[in-house]
């Protein structure tokens, strides 16, 4: 198989164990078998992290920051270490790329130039907060000193999702790392592997060992472990609105502490008449067939001022056309498979709960044969309302529901969610409307003419509702990863001040 082909999922090795303390570690116990999602060929067992592992784990980051003193260094001494990480990142791009497609859902030629450059430029900007987040000096009477110190919290633990896997460790580790924190963090038990190089990475890098700890396991069991741990001061976790709940209350039934949610979505694409409709058209067919729509920002729910559906459906029958299934080794693969065939029958389940409900299929709706992984068509339906499963559930997948209005109010009406509010697609030619819009959507993203992030790291990400609690990138994500201390001085010669 030549470069230009892609490559051979059989020759990428990769590390099967824990990386706790700069390690790659095994546990005796039980193991769970990992699939490829492209073909659903089981290729590796990964080991079950329990409660003991994840004990060992953060000892080891406990003993890590207490002997390094990566928390109390020159802040700069960290920034310097993290820029070696993004430099050793781009230097095994093409590794950490295999990894990436080999276990997940990512093709090749969207996860070595897409995502792995952007971890390594996200590497970069964390690292550039080290020393901007020290505190405060606060206005006080003269003969006092008022100071709101940050610091680390310590030993902060992380749960990433599957979508992302790469991407979703960096914006967990950069900002905690950054901050002076050492990290215990379990990546999705479907889609382990590419993790581990990554904080394999970090120590080559000068990273101390023992600062970024990767624990594998189940979420009922390892994620259940690290929520709980009472020697883990804070939890940041991506994933489904139901799992945030249940990490949320192990967090705080096991001692209170913060958690960072980056929680469900059911976003709304609102189009009005005066849009740009092939500019919309490019966005709304980019959304859906980005990860096959598996993505929690994915605008799965279109709302269009009615005397532009027409086109704008046209237009989209056309622009999903493109969409090119595939193993994710191929270099000609721009559409991904299903994560597994659990989720694809959840995705037809939802589907074939809405069409029963009075819902249309346009397009699609069905899966993609051929390949031996689960594959599923781009789908359009319409006829739908609030009640429709296709539209109050998060699906997961490449599934569009088409609404129409008449008027701006009832748009805006359409576009609300009653339990999420993520992010939000808005499509006009006149800035009022789009002002008016920006400020009625309640969802923590609001994208203008466009639908997807840039590399603008600055810009936080982060749900209303049930869509999450706090933020993911930005200074944001940074201030999360640490805490305040108030500190007041009398430096007068006068006693204290009750």
């Amino acid at each position: 198989m030549t470069q230009a082909d892609g490559f051979d999922p059989d020759s990428v090795p990769f590390e099967r164990g824990h990386y706790i303390g700069g390690k790659v570690v095994d546990d005796a116990g039980e193991h769970l078998t990992v699939a490829r999602p492209s073909d659903l060929i089981p290729y590796a067992d990964l080991p079950q992290g329990t409660a003991d592992t994840v004990d060992r784990a953060v000892a080891s980051a406990r003993h890590a920051l207490d002997s390094s003193g990566w928390g109390r260094q020159a802040p700069r001494e960290r920034a310097r270490a993290m820029r070696r990480w993004a430099d050793l990142i781009e230097k095994h791009q093409e590794e950490l790329g295999k990894l990436e497609a080999l276990g997940s859902t990512r093709p090749i030629s969207q996860a070595v130039g897409g995502d792995v450059a952007s971890v390594a430029e996200g590497i970069r900007f964390f690292s550039e907060w080290a020393d901007k987040l020290g505190g405060d000096v606060a206005a006080t009477r003269s003969n006092d000193l008022g100071m709101i110190l940050s610091e680390p919290y310590g030993v902060v633990g992380a749960i990433t999702p599957w979508n992302f896997p790469l991407s979703m460790a960096s914006w967990k580790a950069g900002p905690a790392l950054a901050a002076g924190n050492a990290i215990v963090l379990k990546p999705s038990e479907l889609t382990p592997f590419s993790t581990v190089r990554l904080a394999q990475l970090a120590v080559e890098a000068g990273i101390p060992a023992g600062i970024f700890n990767v624990v594998h396991g189940s979420g009922p069991v390892t994620g259940e472990a690290i929520s709980r741990h009472p020697g883990i001061a804070k939890v940041s976790f991506t994933g489904s609105t139901r799992t945030g709940v249940a990490v949320m209350k192990a967090a705080a039934e096991s001692g209170v502490k913060p958690v960072t949610l980056e929680l469900g979505g059911k976003s709304p694409q609102l189009v009005f008449a005066d849009a740009d409709l092939e500019r919309a058209a490019d966005c709304i067919a980019g959304s859906m067939l980005a990860n096959a729509g598996q993505a929690c920002v994915a605008g799965s729910r279109l709302i269009v001022e009615r005397s532009a559906e027409e086109p704008l459906v046209r237009l989209l029958r056309q622009k999903l056309a493109g969409a090119a299934a595939g193993h994710t080794w191929k270099a000609s693969t721009n559409y991904a498979p299903i994560i597994s065939e659990t989720q694809a029958r959840r995705i037809d389940r939802i589907l074939r709960d809405s069409l029963a409900q009075g819902a249309e299929c346009i397009i699609g709706g069905q899966r993609i044969d051929g390949y031996g992984g689960a594959y599923y068509q781009p789908t359009l339906l319409t006829n739908v309302d609030a009640a429709t499963a296709a539209v109050r559930e998060e699906i997961f997948g490449p599934v569009l529901t088409i609404q129409a209005f008449d008027t701006e109010e009832e748009g805006l009406a359409l576009a609300d969610h009653p339990e999420y509010g993520l992010a939000a697609g808005v499509y006009t030619r006149d800035l009022g409307r789009a002002m008016r819009a920006m400020r009625a959507i309640q969802a923590g993203t609001v994208w203008i003419n466009r639908y997807s992030r840039t590399l603008d790291f600055i810009l936080p990400t982060g749900g209303y509702k049930s869509s999450g609690i706090g933020k993911d990138l930005g200074r944001q994500a940074v201030e999360q990863n640490l805490r305040h201390k108030t500190v007041l001085l009398n430096i007068g010669a006068d006693m204290p001040a009750r």
